[in-house]
């Protein structure tokens, strides 16, 4: 997530147990998992987050969060992680100098989303079942009165300036920016059917949306927070990242089980990408390679972007949800949901490495900006799995 979000089989639980409709895209997407997703429900108990060390492939000990973990994101200073916990109506802050799980912040009902301004200031969290948004004050753990942005937000982005987030909803069709200085939402930009996911240029010029159930991709300038003209790309788009020099997007469509690059200069579709399935993905730190995961499978497929050509799909684990890649490029941490494993791939090779056991159904991951720790969230489990990328060395096991 990346979301990815709105079409994963958890998600759909979460809006289920909480009475709401799903859209399309999103019950078909569910629908399609080959194979019952074990533990997705609302009888589900406890959540953690494990952390685990990559360079020996070895399972750590997990810090136990709230029930069914979702999103996770972590500060720029890399002192916090932060956990949605979206059975518990949560979010737990892990202190990451000695990975210790602090008293849960409450939010809304089905917290699933969290993204942090870039000034390291406030988390913004999508509270799906709610309607809102919760805004965190980081200096504090305080949540502040909760905005409302739709029937189902999801994804969030935040502009580099960290004066806007904008945060997508599938159920109206909407994305809304909120104007952080003051936490209020603005007037709702009308996009495509099922907006599930998000995306902002580098230059903070443009943000893109993928909608799911409408084939496309609705670029928004920030400056005006106005819809530019639709981009047709795949069926069931549902994941975006943006090259680090800003030329180019990448949007995963899922059901046709390929990638379109888009110029963001000209908002151009180019060429559509097959790939052995399109979930998640993430591009490189150079912007010379996007790895793109395949939910429905077991591969990962990497693409070089200089040629827009699929390389050879990578075998990772069953069900490989997430991507987070190191900041020095080196390597790509997948969590395979279905698997209850995280396996590293080594950029320079493509090759995979030994998996590393974490909790049931590991979805999400976020790395620390010195790029020593990967924090993975067990939707399953109730845990957090750490993993450090040097030295796959246990940690202790710590509880809420």
């Amino acid at each position: 997530m990346k979301r990815v979000i709105a079409a994963a089989a958890g998600v759909v639980a979460i809006m289920l147990a909480a009475g709401l409709a799903c859209p399309a895209g999103m019950a078909a997407a569910a629908g399609g998992v080959p194979g019952p997703v074990p533990g997705h429900g609302a009888d589900r108990l406890s959540g953690a987050v494990t952390p685990a060390r990559a360079a020996a492939g070895s399972a750590v000990d997990s810090v136990q969060v709230g029930r069914h973990p979702f999103g996770i994101a972590i500060t720029p200073d890399g002192k916090t992680a932060y956990v949605a916990n979206s059975g518990s109506g949560t979010v737990t802050p892990i202190r990451t100098a000695t990975n210790t799980a602090l008293a849960p912040i409450k939010v809304g009902r089905g917290p699933i989303w969290i993204a942090i301004t870039p000034d390291g200031k406030t988390a913004y969290v999508a509270n799906i079942s709610s309607g809102t948004v919760t805004p965190i004050d980081i200096a504090t753990n305080t949540a502040g009165k909760a905005i409302r942005v739709g029937c189902a937000p999801d994804p969030i982005v935040i502009t580099p300036n960290s004066k806007l987030a904008y945060v997508s909803d599938s159920c109206s069709n909407t994305v809304t920016p909120i104007l952080t200085a003051t936490n209020t939402a603005l007037k709702p930009i009308k996009v495509g059917s099922s907006p599930v996911w998000v995306a902002v240029t580098p230059d903070g010029k443009t943000v893109y949306a993928a909608n799911f159930d409408s084939g496309t991709v609705t670029p928004i300038r920030t400056a005006t927070n106005t819809a530019m003209p639709p981009i047709r790309v795949g069926r069931g788009p549902d994941a975006i990242a943006v090259t680090p020099n800003g030329k180019t997007a990448y949007v995963a469509n899922q059901e046709s089980g390929t990638v379109t690059p888009i110029r963001t200069a000209t908002s151009t579709a180019l060429t559509p990408i097959k790939t052995s399935g399109a979930f998640d993905l993430a591009i490189t730190p150079d912007g010379r390679t996007a790895y793109v995961s395949n939910f429905f499978g077991t591969t990962v497929t990497p693409i070089r972007t200089a040629t827009n050509t699929a390389l050879t799909p990578i075998m990772v684990g069953r069900g490989p949800f997430d991507l987070a890649i190191t900041t020095d490029g080196k390597t790509v941490y997948v969590p395979n949901s279905r698997s209850g494993t995280v396996t590293p791939i080594r950029t320079t090779t493509n090759a995979a490495l030994k998996a590393i056991n974490a909790g049931r159904e590991p979805e999400f991951i976020a790395i620390t900006p010195n790029g020593r720790t990967a924090y993975v969230s067990n939707f399953g489990s109730g845990t957090v799995t750490v993993i450090r990328t040097a030295t796959s060395t246990a940690l202790k096991t710590i509880k809420a």
